[in-house]
């Protein structure tokens, strides 16, 4: 894992920003967040702008269903790489047409998890073969069915509802 700077410190109001967008950034304003919390909604818009300039707040994913676009082989790929190469490699494999998401994984082997889709596989051949040209070496394939995410409950204060 690469260095990490200073831990920044969230307040009530940046622990529920978090969370409300963490539960369905699309539809959520800035305006909802502050009449939840009685605080204007530039206070709010600049406490996410804070969180965004400090890399608390990296980014807004979206969630693609893979089948229904053509690309029904979404799968896992298991890897090894060197520890001291790992993150390099990371970085590297994401330049992969095909490739998603990857997951640097805190072991000593199987500690590459790399997600994929493909058309068919012919697909996930080649994209095995360029992940294998990189160094990591594939130790097992898994087909995803489907994927499941929650926001962090540890962001929210218990009395904190979402609508």
């Amino acid at each position: 894992m690469s260095d990490r700077e200073d831990t920044v410190e969230l307040d009530d109001l940046d622990r529920h920003i978090i969370y409300r967008l963490q539960h369905d950034a699309r539809n959520t304003s800035a305006s909802t967040i502050a009449e939840e919390k009685g605080v204007s909604p530039s206070t709010v818009r600049n406490r996410i702008n804070r969180l965004e300039e400090a890399d608390v707040i990296k980014g807004y994913h979206l969630d693609v269903d893979y089948e229904r676009t053509g690309f029904q082989l979404h799968t896992l790929i298991v890897c090894n790489a060197e520890i001291p190469e790992r993150e390099e490699l990371c970085r590297e494999a994401l330049e992969i047409e095909g490739v998603v998401a990857i997951r640097e994984v805190m072991t000593g082997s199987e500690n590459v998890h790399v997600e994929v889709v493909g058309g068919d596989g012919d697909d996930l051949s080649r994209i095995g073969r360029e992940l294998d040209a990189l160094g990591l070496e594939v130790v097992d394939e898994d087909l995803i069915r489907n994927e499941y995410v929650h926001a962090y409950e540890g962001f929210s204060p218990d009395d904190d509802e979402i609508p």
